[in-house]
């Protein structure tokens, strides 16, 4: 886990009217978040509300069109390896023959500069990333061949290898048997006490209410920050985001 300095006090992710999307048309604008070091803020709305294109403004693949957004005191585009990003689906093809053990390593790219070998030290903090998601003995395994909670577990042990100080997860309980879905809960907040600030997107509003104080919610254009327990006292909102997390639930199945 990385170490955290007095000079990481303070936010490790700062949205002030900001306004994201892609190729200069936004997509969500006036967005106000602070996620600090320690804290688990979620992000909740309906599907192509824009809580997606938020996650990746802030790791620079959409785009931050007004406003300022800074990550651990950077700008977002100057602060690579500053956040871990756990996308919804991996873009990894599941016939490439990559182990579940590499895919983790990849974790270490990003802290470690691409002119250096890795290291046996690097391989030792993938392997123990892999351990603290309940897969060290499917190490050698190829990626493809897990099961779905498997990989997203996998994608996790990845993040956690980077070492990131901001941990923004899309989704991250979609698809989820319920061993997984502990496992995904018990590391977060393991995570947000030793330091690391971690956003999340999720329909769930049991696990929001459960593993945040602080919420974004995003409906019908309009952005509203504040405590979990304020932001799902609305109905309205409240009743919105429930009839999507059932429709989402009945896709899936």
């Amino acid at each position: 886990m990385a170490e955290h300095t007095p000079a990481d006090a303070g936010a490790a992710l700062h949205l002030v009217r900001a306004g994201v999307g892609y190729r200069g048309h936004p997509v969500l604008t006036g967005v106000d978040l602070t996620a600090a070091y320690g804290q688990i803020v979620v992000l909740l709305g309906a599907n192509g509300a824009g809580k997606s294109t938020l996650i990746k403004a802030v790791v620079g693949l959409a785009d931050v069109l007004a406003g300022a957004a800074t990550v651990c005191g950077r700008p977002a585009g100057r602060a690579r390896g500053a956040a871990a990003y756990v996308p919804q689906a991996d873009t990894l093809d599941a016939d490439f023959p990559v182990s579940a053990g590499d895919v983790v390593l990849m974790g270490r790219y990003r802290p470690t500069r691409w002119v250096r070998q890795i290291r046996p030290a690097d391989r030792a903090v993938a392997a123990d990333a892999l351990a603290r998601v309940g897969l060290a003995d499917r190490a050698r395994t190829r990626f493809g061949l897990l099961s779905g909670g498997q990989r997203q577990r996998v994608l996790l042990a990845r993040a956690i290898a980077s070492q990131a100080r901001l941990m923004l997860l899309d989704e991250p309980f979609n698809g989820l048997d319920t061993a997984s879905r502990e496992v995904v809960v018990r590391l977060l907040r393991e995570l947000a006490a030793s330091g690391t600030a971690v956003v999340l997107s999720t329909h769930d509003l049991d696990i929001a209410r459960d593993l945040a104080d602080t919420a974004c919610m995003i409906h019908d254009g309009q952005v509203t920050t504040g405590r979990v327990t304020d932001i799902l006292a609305n109905p309205a909102r409240r009743s919105s985001h429930r009839a999507q997390h059932v429709a989402a639930h009945q896709v899936a199945a």
